[in-house]
């Protein structure tokens, strides 16, 4: 058994470049919890990363997130220790001690949370998530498609408010739930999702997506220091593919129910000059139209970068006139499964439209 590494400074840097792209436009801008890590690095704080075969298969993981609106947890800063304060809840909750913590989602801000957790409770991040992206409910996730148990679950927040719901009869029950008490502290909360054995993060989670990330923030970086296409890095290392490029035209967004929800337009340049692409979004981006006509849905990754830099932009950023380039990149197997489509596809979110992958 190998034991946790030691994750570098600049990997944190790398990670919250790759975790963004991997968030969808949702999953939180990763920005304010990157200052927080480098803070906790200057400190001299070191946290290890953990590959999820060491796990014993009665080992206990905290799964935690941040859960509310994009567009507040841009207002309001991060504190390392809401998202410690929940993981030491359900400890106490469950008389129980975690052996690691692991992120719900890889998407956006989500992939930093177990690592401001691990830094403060000194414990390793386990290397995967249970979306391989950014999702907006609670049963978006590969251990709701494979049905295991939703609770307990536990929420605090920076004004010492904290809340534990104990049970919950399904998976939308507990989504619910959670995101009423998330939406009356003020839409943004730190939560430790229901506890899970090394068994099933090794049989039920999405392995290795933390390293992914790492990965593909490391191709972006190289690919600015070397002068080439970052959006082509992004393709070329995720197999990827480029479906628009233009400039944005038009943005319509509202906070609503705990949510960032809202659409998007784009007006193409280049060799996409004269069509339109249009996007719909709950936190994550959810379906594209080329033309009026569906082109991507999810759970096809569906990203939006900066045409230049690459770095993605969140649906709480897009603004009028940024050049972007709309890129696919493939789900993870589970999530493309007909039960993961129940949970995932274009009708979860609303949308009366079948699952066509762009890489079928």
């Amino acid at each position: 058994m190998a034991s946790p590494r030691d994750v570098s400074a600049a990997e944190i840097e790398s990670l919250a470049i790759g975790a963004w792209i991997l968030g969808t436009g949702g999953g939180g801008s990763p920005y304010l919890a990157l200052l927080n890590m480098r803070r906790l690095y200057r400190d001299g704080v070191v946290v290890r990363l953990m590959d999820p075969t060491d796990l014993a298969d009665d080992d206990l993981v905290a799964i935690v997130s941040n859960m509310g609106a994009p567009l507040v947890g841009q207002e309001r800063l991060t504190d390392p220790r809401t998202i410690e304060r929940a993981v030491r809840m359900m400890e106490e909750y469950l008389n129980r001690r975690f052996t690691a913590v692991m992120s719900l989602e890889i998407g956006g801000g989500n992939s930093i949370q177990p690592f401001m957790a691990a830094a403060m409770l000194g414990l390793p991040v386990v290397d995967g998530d249970c979306m391989g992206r950014a999702f907006p409910e609670a049963q978006m996730t590969s251990f709701a498609i494979h049905d295991l148990p939703m609770y307990p679950l536990t929420l605090a927040d920076v004004r010492d408010n904290a809340v534990i719901v104990a049970r919950a009869q399904s998976w939308k029950w507990m989504e619910r739930l959670s995101r009423t008490a998330c939406v009356a502290v003020g839409s943004i909360a730190g939560t430790c999702k229901a506890p899970r054995t090394g068994k099933e993060v090794k049989e039920c989670g999405i392995l290795y997506t933390t390293s992914k990330a790492m990965r593909l923030g490391q191709a972006v970086q190289a690919a600015r220091r070397e002068h080439r296409d970052p959006v082509q890095a992004v393709i070329d290392t995720e197999r990827g593919l480029r479906l628009f490029t233009g400039k944005v035209q038009d943005v319509a967004r509202r906070a609503t129910e705990g949510f960032l929800r809202g659409t998007a337009a784009l007006e193409g340049l280049d060799a996409d000059r004269g069509h339109t692409f249009s996007l719909a979004f709950q936190n994550e981006f959810a379906v594209g139209w080329l033309d009026g006509a569906p082109r991507v849905t999810t759970p096809d990754l569906i990203c939006v970068l900066d045409t230049v830099s690459g770095d993605a932009i969140g649906t709480e950023t897009l603004r009028y006139g940024q050049r972007v380039t709309v890129v696919a990149l493939p789900a993870a197997p589970i999530l493309l499964t007909p039960k993961g489509l129940e949970h995932v596809g274009p009708r979860a979110f609303g949308y009366d439209l079948d699952f066509r992958s762009v890489f079928a």
